[in-house]
């Protein structure tokens, strides 16, 4: 089932997202629901939150930039590269920054240039509850952070510099109020 995403101005995309377990209801379900609602979208990344649930969820597929040419080196490791991350925590993030012009479903037509390390330290549950500690990096630790950063209450215009927020302002205001052109289900704050 395709689930609205939730616009820039909701509520639940700034809270920090609760920790759940192996019992949480139709779990399966839902990360399917997740995969289906981030496709339908055009997605490489969806958040729990983003679908109106405060909980520790995301999901990323960054296969289709397997066929990016600005990704061929590392062609091979992005084509199955379909995750879903529970409870996940970062324990580091080290090696050069790099900025990288960044977009989110939930905040539609905006994209700015965000400096993010290069790599990162995660532990996290898969959907089965198996739990892993991995180190990624290049674009795939940069899809990871975007969407960690959803399940801490952080969008990535939280990470631009204040001349950059006061030209978006009017724009995430325009997509608070539901005033944007888009081929998705979304959400707007009432």
């Amino acid at each position: 089932m395709i689930l609205p995403i939730r616009a820039f101005g909701d509520p639940v995309l700034r809270k920090t997202g609760k920790e759940i377990d192996k019992n949480y209801p139709d779990l399966p379900q839902l990360i399917e629901n997740m995969f289906e609602t981030m496709y339908s979208a055009n997605g490489i990344g969806l958040a729990a939150p983003q679908i109106g649930l405060d909980i520790r969820l995301f999901i990323v597929d960054i296969s289709p930039l397997a066929e990016d040419e600005d990704y061929l080196d590392i062609a091979e490791e992005l084509k199955d590269f379909r995750k879903v991350f529970i409870n996940a925590e970062i324990l580091e993030e080290s090696g050069e920054e790099w900025k990288f012009n960044e977009g989110c479903l939930s905040i539609p037509d905006v994209r700015e240039d965000v400096k993010r390390k290069s790599t990162i330290l995660i532990e996290y549950y898969d959907e089965n509850f198996v739990k892993h500690t991995d180190t990624f990096s290049d674009i795939r630790a940069r899809v990871i952070q975007h969407e960690y950063d959803h399940i801490e209450g952080t969008l990535f215009t939280d990470h631009i510099s204040p001349l950059k927020k006061k030209l978006v302002k009017g724009k995430l205001t325009k997509i608070s109020q539901g005033e944007v052109s888009i081929n998705y289900k979304m959400r707007f704050p009432k």
